[in-house]
């Protein structure tokens, strides 16, 4: 009895909160402050199609940073819970088997799919998309190798070669915006170019693809180091 009382009356509260919410709630019909001055200026400023990248990548660059950062850190902790030692990576996994739809459907896709990605960053500047989206588009496509095939040897020297080449030349080009232009990751460290073409708004499509290939490279060691932490005797 006391129980359904105690829930009777957080459904009430509940439903007092959200009615004030409703009954009181007025939409924003028009931008202000920061956000006026992105969408007014931002694209003149930039040079960028897609005002998200420009705001993500250099209004808002220390943020960009620091997520990169995140995952940087989350990549790192996986692979230490993961660690296998020398004996155990060369186990093979045991398991059913893979249909010769996958195998042949994977074949054909990776190559594909790792293309769009890298068109993704690319274009961040000029389509929805951008480094992040990206490298997670390209990080499926290992995620499909190893479905295709368990036992598939992904190269670990690699993966930490363009994860920190990555890495140190988006933070260089970050300085570089310092001593080159106005701030950290500011985009003019080279010209605009013309406006919604491949080759504009500054270096925002070389930040970008760092990011991506940073991004992908992370993504695809946790997908490396969880598949031989499932390898077994």
């Amino acid at each position: 009895m006391l129980r359904n009382l105690l829930i009777g009356l957080v459904l009430a509260g509940f439903v007092f909160i959200f009615y004030n919410l409703y009954t009181t709630y007025e939409p924003k019909t028009e931008l202000t402050g920061i956000a006026a001055h992105y969408a007014e200026n931002g694209a003149l400023e930039v040079g960028a199609a897609n005002l998200v990248t420009a705001v993500v990548v250099t209004y808002r660059g220390f943020d960009t940073l620091g997520e990169i950062t995140i995952l940087f850190l989350t990549a790192s902790i996986i692979a230490f819970f993961l660690k296998l030692n020398k004996e155990d990576e060369d186990k093979i996994i045991i398991h059913r088997g893979t249909s010769e739809l996958l195998i042949t459907a994977s074949q054909i896709l990776i190559p594909m799919i790792m293309l769009f990605g890298a068109y993704v960053f690319m274009n961040g500047h000029l389509t929805p998309g951008g480094g992040f989206q990206g490298g997670a588009i390209i990080a499926s496509a290992v995620a499909l190798s190893i479905m295709a095939n368990p036992n598939r040897q992904i190269n670990h020297n690699v993966i930490i070669w363009v994860e920190s080449i990555s890495g140190v030349s988006f933070v260089l080009l970050g300085v570089l915006g310092i001593f080159l232009a106005g701030g950290f990751l500011d985009n003019k460290i080279i010209g605009l170019g013309e406006f919604g073409t491949l080759f504009s708004a500054g270096a925002i499509p070389i930040i970008y693809s760092f990011v991506g290939l940073k991004v992908g490279a992370e993504i695809s060691n946790i997908l490396n180091k969880y598949q031989k932490s499932q390898k077994e005797s």
